[in-house]
């Protein structure tokens, strides 16, 4: 049958269904639910032209791709392009036919290099290699078996620090953002960013539907917070968003601290396993989640490719 690319359509519940379905196919370490990718459709701000496209085989979608321009990072021109055929519908064409149409989109806006995230074996980095895609770092989704794993103990806080969650700042999240915008400009990534756009942060991450702030561990000292552990749930799953340190509380273990007291209380709370991701190069938090007892398993590799 004849593969056709077009774009995901918000109204119609069978396409939201079928692009979740292929990304956990192809992504089992990553949760979609149709409540996240309708919030992602609702979040495109003007000049990101982020799309979400499908490749259509016989009324059945059997793969996808998310793309857009970086809009947080101070060089313009960075593009993002993700593309996920479901594994029992490849060599069709359908990949293929994702890049092209993803790419001639980014290049009509004014992108002059693509960045893109495939999974680390033999087919998918040959698929990237034929399509002009040069690998570049590495991240690892990791896993934690929350019923068998022993935690480490609960700890009390040092002097002057206080544990709180997300759900304390609800009234003014702020100085969450914040804290955010520092940790997350020292980031190990290929794009820079720079969150400096508090109403467009609030949309994106304070009001994602699967942000539970409840079990979101928060540092607190002298008044700000320090340290932060964000938790998502949905459905029976958890996983950790992110884990930061404000720069001048690090070395201090506030990372350990904030990531055990959201862990002991997804447990408690009923979930049996914790799933996070990890840059390869972000050695200090790869170290942390080993201690948890957090196992590798699988890796994604960051590729580029200039356009023009």
């Amino acid at each position: 049958m004849t593969v056709i690319v077009r774009d995901l359509r918000p109204g119609t519940p069978a396409d939201i269904e079928g692009f979740i379905r292929v990304r956990h196919r192809a992504l089992p370490y990553v949760f979609f639910s149709p409540a996240s990718v309708l919030h992602g459709l609702s979040l495109s701000r003007p000049g990101a032209q982020a799309r979400k496209l499908v490749a259509v085989e016989d009324g059945e979608i059997i793969g996808t791709a998310q793309l857009g321009l970086a809009q947080d990072s101070p060089e313009p021109g960075q593009g993002s392009l993700n593309v996920y055929v479901d594994p029992a519908r490849t060599r069709r064409g359908a990949g293929t036919l994702l890049v092209r149409a993803a790419e001639e989109h980014l290049a009509a806006h004014g992108a002059t290099r693509v960045f893109a995230w495939v999974l680390d074996e033999p087919a998918g980095r040959a698929f990237a290699a034929r399509h002009g895609y040069r690998p570049s770092r590495s991240a690892h989704f990791l896993r934690l078996d929350l019923a068998r794993t022993a935690l480490p103990p609960l700890q009390d806080p040092p002097p002057g620090v206080e544990l709180r969650t997300a759900a304390d700042f609800a009234a003014d999240p702020h100085p969450l953002f914040a804290l955010d915008a520092e940790a997350g400009s020292d980031e190990p990534g290929d794009i820079a960013t720079e969150f400096t756009d508090y109403a467009a942060w609030v949309d994106e991450y304070w009001n994602h539907p699967h942000l539970d702030r409840e079990l979101t561990s928060i540092a607190v000292a002298d008044g700000r917070p320090v340290a932060f552990s964000v938790a998502h749930t949905h459905d029976g799953r958890y996983t950790t968003g992110m884990t930061g340190t404000a720069r001048d509380h690090r070395g201090r273990g506030l990372a350990k601290l904030v990531k055990n007291d959201s862990l002991h209380r997804a447990r408690a709370a009923g979930y049996t396993e914790a799933y996070t991701g990890n840059d390869a190069d972000n050695g200090p938090m790869l170290a942390i989640n080993k201690w948890f007892g957090y196992e590798i398993c699988a890796t994604e590799v960051r590729h580029v490719r200039e356009l023009g």
